[in-house]
């Protein structure tokens, strides 16, 4: 059951970050890069940081500990963002199919960016990393929406309807 519900995770954390770079499209760069009071300040910064995280765990998860985070600079355009969250998309998606529920249950060890040792079963880092997602999604969603381009419903359930039809 929890490996079902880690994959559904997954798709739905996909198809959200997917919602709202499509949304993000028609921004011009001044609309990108302006300060909007999220926690990395900017739609650019706040994406970059979200798609570093995911990027960041899955390497944790595979056993690389990386000693820092994806730099925003890298980074000039909406359309650098989405080519490489897309690469971490494929390269998530098949992490996410090969679990099962022992792999689930594994501790990861990993060094964090501070150079701290840290250790937790897979799956609680799992659903962390998703959460996180989350957060920073409704972060980018109100700015977008403050310019005009809300992305709409980002909920779970709206996810599980769509994905029935």
């Amino acid at each position: 059951m929890i490996t079902d519900y880690i994959r559904t995770l997954y798709a739905y954390n996909a198809w959200a970050n997917g919602q709202i770079l499509d949304t993000a499209a028609p921004l011009d760069p001044a609309q990108l890069f302006a300060g909007g009071g999220a926690s990395f300040d900017s739609i650019h910064a706040t994406l970059v940081h979200t798609l570093g995280a995911q990027w960041l765990w899955l390497s944790r998860w595979q056993g690389v500990s990386p000693r820092a985070v994806l730099n925003p600079a890298d980074f000039p355009d909406l359309g650098s963002i989405r080519a490489r969250w897309e690469q971490v998309e494929r390269d998530t998606q098949v992490f996410v199919d090969a679990l099962d529920a022992s792999s689930l249950g594994r501790i990861v060890e990993y060094t964090n960016t501070a150079d701290q040792p840290n250790a937790y079963p897979l799956w609680q880092i799992m659903l962390h990393q998703v959460n996180h997602a989350t957060q920073h999604r409704s972060e980018v969603a109100l700015l977008l929406t403050q310019f005009g381009h809300s992305p709409g419903e980002l909920d779970l359930l709206r996810y599980l309807e769509l994905s029935r039809t």
